[in-house]
């Protein structure tokens, strides 16, 4: 839980510059990092989204109007999927933005409703062949991460997860994501049924063959 100790070196702004320009020798892409004129520099994460419960996202249906004209109205509505396994997103953000406003922004580009607490920011690396994740804190900051651990995605890597760590808390949504959730378990259930089904028939059938 605790960062590790070059996680908490400080660096001046000679060593901030330094580190910038190391950082940019390394990379293969046009991935760079800036130094600012204040002493803030910007600079590119990627954050790999590891969900395993649905999302929540708004579905505009449009509807026709009741008023004269062209004009109809959006009637919108939840709706919940699961994102495909792998989904990464590069974000664009200063050295001085927080953990808290990632996971914001990362909601906010896939237009996710579910509330940011639901959500936690984890640094992953690897380690003598191990996979080590820490929940960073609200206010860590994961540019400065990024630079003092290089490009490497071994040593540093971005990964978006629940925010539970036991039990799920079910409270915590709403009655239309449970009802989601519900109907969701339902298919899968029946899907799993169906794979279940279909091999002991397959089985029932070569036997039955054998006779």
């Amino acid at each position: 839980d605790e960062p590790s100790e070059w996680e908490k070196t400080e660096l001046d702004q000679a060593q901030v510059e330094e580190r910038i320009k190391d950082y940019n020798s390394q990379i293969n892409s046009n991935l760079f990092m800036s130094l600012n004129k204040d002493g803030s520099y910007t600079g590119f994460i990627k954050v790999q989204l590891k969900l395993v419960r649905p999302i929540s996202v708004l579905a505009t249906k449009r509807v026709p109007s009741l008023r004269p004209g062209p004009r109809t109205q959006g009637v919108k509505r939840r709706t919940s999927f699961y994102l495909p396994k792998g989904t990464v997103k590069h974000l664009h953000i200063l050295s001085h933005t927080r953990a808290s406003e990632v996971i914001d922004a990362l909601l906010r580009k896939f237009t996710v409703i579910d509330n940011p607490r639901k959500f936690a920011l984890f640094e992953r690396s690897e380690k003598d062949e191990q996979v080590y994740l820490r929940k960073l804190g609200d206010d860590e900051q994961p540019l400065r991460l990024r630079l003092l651990a290089g490009p490497s995605e071994k040593v540093l890597s971005f990964v978006l997860k629940e925010n539970e760590t036991g039990e799920v808390n079910w409270d915590a949504f709403t009655l239309p994501e449970l009802h989601n959730f519900l109907r969701i378990l339902q298919r899968e259930e029946e899907e799993h049924l169906r794979q279940l089904r279909h091999r002991y028939a397959c089985c029932r059938q070569k036997m039955q063959e054998a006779l």
